[in-house]
C-alpha cells in the first residue's frame, strides 16, 4: 500500500499517516460562513482537500474514506445580511449554499460524503457545553456561556503560542463577564430579532466555534484521522476546536493530523476590494475563465506555500489544459502512474504530479495521462468535448508555403474559443500566413514585429514543421485580451 505523509500543524513535521481504521479513514474540512458567494480564497482549501479525499479513496477505497465538510448558517454576518436586505436568514442561506456547491462543482471539487449545518446540530451543542459546565471547563455569566481556557493546560500548543502571547497579539473581546481575556464564548443570548433556540441557559444561539466540535463528534466520533482548513483558522478556531473537544471528551483525541493551506494573493497583492483586486468564483467564471483552470492554477503552488493568482498564470493552465485534453484517451483503464501517486502522497506536492503528467504527455502515454490527471481532478475527455478546448483547422490553398518536392498543403490552426467569428477566424488564419511568409523569406525583423504586435491584441503565433518538410502554424486565441478590429487592420 502507498505509504502518505503528511505535514502535521502540531507536530510541525512531515508524518507518516497511520489511520486510526484503514476501513474508515476520516477527515474533517471547515466549510464556509454561508452569506454570500465564495470568493478565490475560500475555493483553495476546497480544492486541496479534494485532491487529498481523492487519493485517500485511491489508498484505501472510496467506500472507506469518510469526508465532512460543514456549513456555519447562524452567525452575526448572516443576521447582517438578512436586516440589510430584508429577506429571511433561511432564504439566504439556502441561496448562498447552493452556489457555493454550485461554484465549488464548476472547479471540479467531489461533493464531501456529508455536508452538516450548523443549525441541525444546535441539540448536540448544547449538550457539549453541558458537559464542559460539569467538567469545571465553562461557566455562565451574564447571560453568556465561556469556556475557561485556564482549565485547559494545552492551550496555545497549536499555534505554538502560549496564552500571554496570545492576548498581546489577538484582537481579544473585552467583556466585563468574562474571568479571563482569552475565554471564548460557547453560547450568547438572542434578541428577538435574532435566531435563537431554548437552552438551560436561556434563548440564545452558539458561538462559532463550538459547532464544528459537535459536529465532527456526532459524524466522526472522539478521535478521527484529519482536520483542515486555511492558516487563518489555526488561531482562534482550531485552537478554541481542540480545547473544548478535548476537555468535554478527554478519552479521545480529537484529531490526529491538523493541515492548512496557505493564503492567496492575486498579482502579488493581498486581496481586497479597496485595491480593486478582490475576485468571487463566480466573477471569473462569469469571465469566461473556466473552472478546470482555476483548479489548475491552484494545484500549481504547493497548498503550504502563498498562492498568487495572476492572469498569465490562468493563461498558461489553459493552454496546458487544451494541450492535455487533445491527447486524452477514450479508454484509460484506471491506469494512474505511480510518479503522480508519490508525489501527491509526499504532503500533496501537486506541482511535481503536474510535472509528471507534462512527462506523460511528452511520451504520448495517453492512457495513463488521462487517469492521472482524473487523481489530480482533470476530467481530460471531458474538457476535449469543451468548446474552448477544440481546435479549430483550415486548410490553405497557398502552394507558396509547399515545402520543395511536395505535394501536401500547409495546414493553420486556430485555438480559442467556441463559436468565434467568422471575421475573427479569417484574420487570425490570415496573420499566420503573413508571419510564415516572413519567416520562410528570413524576414526574421518583420515576423518578430509581427508575433509581438499579434500577442499584444491576444493572438499567440506559433509555427512548426511536419516530418515531410511542411511548414504550418498556429493562432492561440486569448478571449481576455483579443481585439477583433486592430487584428483586422493587422493582417
Amino acid at each position: 500500500m502507498t505509504t502518505i505523509r503528511l505535514y502535521n500543524t502540531k507536530a510541525r513535521a512531515k508524518e507518516t499517516f497511520e489511520p486510526l481504521d484503514p476501513g474508515n479513514v476520516r477527515m474533517y474540512v471547515c466549510g464556509p460562513t454561508v452569506y454570500d458567494r465564495a470568493h478565490l480564497g475560500n475555493a483553495r482549501p476546497v480544492v486541496v482537500f479534494d485532491v487529498l479525499y481523492r487519493l485517500l479513496r485511491h489508498v484505501y477505497g472510496a467506500g472507506h474514506v469518510t469526508y465532512v465538510r460543514n456549513f456555519t448558517d447562524v452567525d452575526d454576518k448572516i443576521n447582517a445580511r438578512a436586516a440589510e436586505t430584508g429577506r429571511t436568514i433561511a432564504e439566504i442561506t439556502a441561496e448562498t449554499t447552493q452556489w457555493f456547491l454550485d461554484d465549488m462543482a464548476a472547479l471540479g471539487a467531489l461533493e464531501p460524503d456529508a455536508m452538516p449545518r450548523a443549525t441541525q446540530y444546535v441539540p448536540q451543542m448544547i449538550a457539549m457545553i453541558e458537559r464542559l459546565i460539569a467538567k469545571g471547563h465553562a461557566y455562565e455569566a451574564g447571560g453568556h456561556v465561556l469556556f475557561a481556557v485556564e482549565s485547559y493546560a494545552g492551550y496555545g500548543r497549536l499555534s505554538g503560542r502560549t496564552v500571554e502571547d496570545m492576548i498581546a497579539g489577538a484582537r481579544v473581546e473585552v467583556a466585563p463577564y468574562k474571568r479571563n481575556p482569552m475565554d471564548f464564548v460557547l453560547w450568547k443570548p438572542s434578541g428577538p430579532d435574532l435566531p435563537g433556540w431554548e437552552s438551560p441557559w436561556g434563548r440564545g444561539r452558539p458561538g462559532w466555534h463550538i459547532e464544528c466540535s459537535a459536529m465532527s463528534h456526532e459524524l466522526l466520533g472522539e478521535s478521527f484521522d484529519i482536520h483542515g482548513g486555511g492558516g487563518d483558522l489555526i488561531f482562534p478556531h482550531h485552537e478554541n476546536e481542540i480545547a473544548q473537544s478535548r476537555c468535554a471528551h478527554p478519552e479521545g483525541e480529537f484529531a490526529r493530523y491538523w493541515m492548512h493551506n496557505e493564503m492567496l494573493q492575486v498579482e502579488g497583492r493581498k486581496m481586497s476590494k479597496s485595491l480593486g483586486n478582490f475576485f468571487t468564483v463566480r466573477d471569473l467564471l462569469d469571465q469566461g475563465v473556466q473552472g478546470e483552470v482555476i483548479r489548475f492554477v491552484m494545484l500549481s503552488t504547493h497548498y503550504r506555500k502563498p498562492m498568487d493568482w495572476t492572469a498569465e498564470k490562468a493563461r498558461e493552465a489553459k493552454e496546458t489544459l487544451r494541450k492535455w485534453s487533445g491527447a486524452a484517451a477514450e479508454k484509460h483503464a484506471n491506469d494512474i502512474d505511480s510518479e503522480v501517486v508519490e508525489a501527491l502522497a509526499d504532503d500533496l506536492n501537486t506541482w511535481e504530479a503536474i510535472e509528471t503528467l507534462n512527462e506523460l504527455y511528452k511520451c504520448d502515454n495517453r492512457a495513463r495521462l488521462t487517469a492521472s490527471a482524473m487523481l489530480l481532478g482533470f476530467d481530460l475527455a471531458k474538457i476535449a468535448q469543451s468548446d474552448w478546448a477544440k481546435p479549430f483547422h483550415y486548410e490553405t490553398e497557398d502552394g507558396a508555403f509547399l515545402a520543395e518536392g511536395t505535394d501536401y498543403q500547409p495546414t493553420v490552426g486556430v485555438i480559442g474559443w467556441g463559436g468565434i467569428s467568422d471575421q475573427l477566424r479569417d484574420a487570425s488564419v490570415s496573420l499566420v500566413h503573413k508571419w510564415l511568409a516572413y519567416r520562410r523569406d528570413k524576414d526574421w525583423s518583420n515576423a518578430d514585429r509581427l508575433k509581438h504586435e499579434a500577442a499584444s491584441l491576444g493572438v499567440e503565433l506559433r509555427a512548426s514543421r511536419s516530418p515531410s518538410g511542411v511548414n504550418s502554424g498556429t493562432a492561440v486565441l486569448d478571449r481576455s485580451n483579443l481585439n477583433p478590429a486592430k487584428l483586422e487592420a493587422l493582417k
